[in-house]
């Protein structure tokens, strides 16, 4: 007979998403088996940038720190760079055109250190997978299984059955899982159950190169992560990256080369044709390179029309694919898996009803096609630095160089190039530079208690990121202090798969209120007074008062996830009983209230 194994959650897909589920999972303490059709994790770097909010989840998932000691250091991923080519024979090739901030200046920009106490990272695919997938077994042996491919699933009213055949032996299984998280791309699960990613237009199409050169003396300005490089030979951007391992900016031994071509002037290359065009894009002759490996690829967003069908759910790639400008595909699907991982928890564990699982598709879908959108915006932007900067894939090279000459000679008579190009450069600078992106968006779901306050105008809708407390946000930063003289990011108050109930410092009764219904309910629910001179602990830089949207008799409930449930601006006439419905709408349960 075949083998039958069961488990809670079947995870279907070894990537960032599927990595990342796992590693929440095992952590709140539910069974989870993960199954990757591919023999290992990534063997292109591909995605590299993680933005603070991906580093607080990494950080929950216990992962934070060997990808910091790991990832691009700071000071070698402040800024974006444009240049006039590599190199070349004339003294303008190599020349620096514009420099923007990127992702927090390496941690020095104050509206990115007021958004985390987590700086932004930059590790590819290729190393960051390993270190994700090694923690996912330590905390689940022989539980993470790769060469395991899906066959065929099948769902009813209490669970999936899943067939899984071992590529390595031939060997074939099932397994029965209350829960199955597509996180395999796409390839499979969303299929079987009848989604499908809508597209959202093509608009380009990139050759990409995995390469080992010594570029050290070419590759200038050592605080530049992504150089943009603009090549008279083709009239097309030609974008440069570090991969490190050993070291990073300008010494680093390995580099990903990426070619975009306009979809309707796209052009089939071998890989020597390829290989051609890039020494020639970069002005690197015969210059020793290691070409690891080239891929081609679409940019187009793509969004499923569904993120759920019964029992499945699906997560990552398989629910969204962006053009990588921007860095918001992976972090997407991280935070995806963040956000459907604890609720599955307080389903599987009886805190809350099935319903609650409702809340992921209308969270989280509006989220990633925004995400989408702005990868795809992020992209055509750079077409219009190349129109700003007269460069033309129709024009000869030398054309091209003439027109790349007007832009960095300092001549008054080319003074207006100059400013187009300019403008243009810090136009593009939203795509390392989108705080508000990452931070400002707000739910809507059955698993948010919305108040009556009004709608936030950002002042800046891209870039500027201004924390609040409204349900629905993510918890504002702020450094708290504790009597022992121990100071904690206000985040890590908030502990795995419990919510938190933040009083102010004459709260009291919020707090108690808490702590009641915790244990008529069996609820994990933890309570904390924040005050600047009063309280269970201390905004020393009154950093929680600026943003917290409540008085010193109010209370604001965090779920696990780190977002805002409800809040409440004061005191109320019966608290317990206040707090009791709002958790009973977020857990779509009733709850009882002690007598």
């Amino acid at each position: 007979m075949m083998k039958v194994e069961t488990t809670a959650v079947l995870i279907v897909g070894g990537g960032g998403a599927g990595l990342t589920a796992s590693m929440l999972l095992s952590g709140l303490g539910i069974e989870n088996l993960l199954v990757s059709a591919l023999p290992s994790t990534s063997i292109l770097p591909k995605a590299h940038v993680l933005n603070q909010r991906t580093m607080e989840i990494l950080s929950d998932a216990g992962v934070a720190d060997e990808i910091y000691a790991r990832s691009t250091p700071a000071a070698n991923m402040k800024a974006m760079g444009w240049y006039a080519g590599l190199c070349g024979p004339e003294p303008e090739f190599g020349r620096r055109i514009g420099k923007v901030e990127s992702w927090g200046h390496g941690g020095e920009n104050i509206n990115w250190l007021q958004a985390s106490p987590c700086r932004s990272a930059n590790l590819p695919q290729i190393r960051l997978e390993p270190i994700m997938k090694a923690h996912a077994e330590a905390l689940n042996p022989g539980r993470v299984r790769f060469h395991h491919e899906l066959l065929t699933l099948e769902q009813d009213e209490q669970g999936v059955e899943a067939l899984i055949r071992n590529l390595d032996t031939g060997e074939e299984y099932r397994v029965r899982a209350q829960y199955l998280l597509g996180c395999d791309g796409g390839r499979t699960v969303g299929r079987q159950v009848g989604i499908e990613l809508q597209g959202l237009g093509a608009i380009a199409r990139s050759l990409t190169a995995h390469i080992s050169a010594d570029l050290s003396q070419v590759a200038t300005d050592p605080d530049v992560l992504i150089r943009w490089i603009w090549s008279p030979a083709l009239g097309e951007m030609t974008v440069l990256v570090p991969m490190g391992p050993n070291h990073w900016g300008p010494d680093s031994e390995e580099w990903v080369v990426h070619v975009t071509q306009p979809i309707d002037q796209v052009k089939d290359l071998n890989d020597a044709q390829i290989e051609q065009m890039m020494r020639s894009a970069l002005g690197l002759g015969d210059r020793p390179i290691t070409f690891h490996k080239i891929s081609r690829w679409t940019l187009e967003g793509l969004l499923a029309d569904k993120f759920r069908v019964g029992r499945v759910f699906i997560v990552g790639d398989a629910a969204h694919r962006h053009p990588p400008t921007g860095g918001l595909g992976l972090t997407s699907g991280i935070q995806d898996a963040h956000n459907l991982c604890w609720k599955l928890a307080a389903v599987l564990k009886g805190q809350a009803d099935a319903s609650l699982l409702d809340s992921y598709e209308s969270e989280r879908r509006p989220v990633d096609a925004r995400n989408i959108q702005r990868s795809m915006e992020n992209a055509v932007t750079h077409f219009e630095i190349g129109a700003a900067f007269g460069l033309s894939p129709t024009s000869s090279a030398e054309q091209n160089w003439q027109q790349l000459k007007r832009v960095v000679s300092g001549l008054p008579a080319d003074a207006e190039q100059r400013s187009k190009a300019l403008q243009a450069i810090r136009r593009a600078s939203m795509e390392s530079n989108e705080l508000n992106v990452e931070y400002g968006y707000r739910y809507a779901s059955n698993a948010i208690v919305a108040d009556d306050s009004p709608e936030p105008q950002p002042v800046d809708d891209i870039r500027l990121y201004e924390p609040s407390t409204r349900p629905g946000s993510p918890l504002p930063h702020a450094w708290i202090d504790l009597d022992s003289g121990e100071r904690r990011a206000l985040k890590d108050f908030v502990a795995p798969g419990r919510f938190l109930l933040i009083a102010g410092e004459k709260g009291e009764d919020w707090s108690e209120a808490a702590r009641a219904i915790g244990r008529a309910n069996d609820l994990p629910i933890d309570t904390v007074r924040i005050g600047h001179l009063e309280g269970d602990a201390f905004d020393p830089r009154l950093a929680w008062a600026q943003f917290r949207g409540i008085s010193e008799f109010g209370a604001v409930l965090v779920r696990p996830d780190r977002v805002v449930a409800w809040r409440c601006a004061g005191s109320v006439a019966d608290p317990e009983a206040a707090l009791a419905d709002a958790l009973s709408k977020i857990l779509s349960r009733d709850l009882c209230v002690e007598a």
